[in-house]
């Protein structure tokens, strides 16, 4: 029997009140405490109905990382079209990044840390993650070869996560971040021509 779009929208109400809800309670108290348990009390709805949208945490942190993705993308693409220069381009990139980082962090982990089911770097991989990683590869892919676009893109969205990662965890001072993000950009917009050679 089919599903009137009533119904539809109807679910559709109750998945993001869920998702969004899990977001909220993340960013307020970190991922260990968004349980099904505390889910369902802060929404008022049952936990047998909470299970009838998503199977467990990791899927409802799987569905708040989709999210992310598609706000991640939105932002760097704004950052990259603010500018012709690629120079600058690749620094607004960097800093809108670190900005999505800094001001989501549980949603940061959610994408980027911890485990989830979404398939990344696949051909079944979500297009808001192949989003994401694209706007990047359009600043960045244009610099090298083409057999090496895609690994040079990788380094450099790899080379964030770890600058974000080591300042998260006190390792880097934030004070640096600047200069951190000079010498990364510095480094990967300078063009294949100019490279010194392998």
């Amino acid at each position: 029997m089919a599903t009137s779009p009533r119904r539809e929208r109807e679910r559709a109400e109750r998945e993001q009140l869920i998702v969004t809800t899990a977001r909220e309670l993340a960013e307020a108290e970190g991922w260990d405490a968004v349980t099904t348990r505390r889910l369902a009390a802060k929404i008022e709805y049952s936990q047998p109905v909470l299970y009838s949208h998503f199977s467990g945490k990791e899927a409802i942190m799987a569905a708040a990382a989709l999210e992310g993705f598609v706000e991640l993308a939105n932002q760097l693409r704004q950052a990259r079209t603010e500018t012709h220069d690629l120079h600058q381009a690749l620094t607004r990139i960097a800093e809108a990044y670190f900005g999505f980082a800094d001001e989501k962090p549980a949603l940061y982990d959610a994408m980027f840390t911890l485990t989830t089911e979404l398939p990344f770097a696949s051909p079944d991989s979500p297009q808001p993650l192949k989003d994401g990683f694209g706007e990047f590869f359009i600043t960045l892919g244009s610099l090298v070869p083409e057999s090496e676009a895609g690994t040079y893109t990788e380094t450099f969205w790899a080379a964030l996560h770890g600058l974000i990662t080591l300042e998260r965890s006190h390792r880097l001072p934030p004070a640096h971040r600047a200069a951190r993000i000079a010498i990364l950009v510095d480094r990967f917009a300078e063009p294949t021509s100019e490279r010194a050679p392998r």
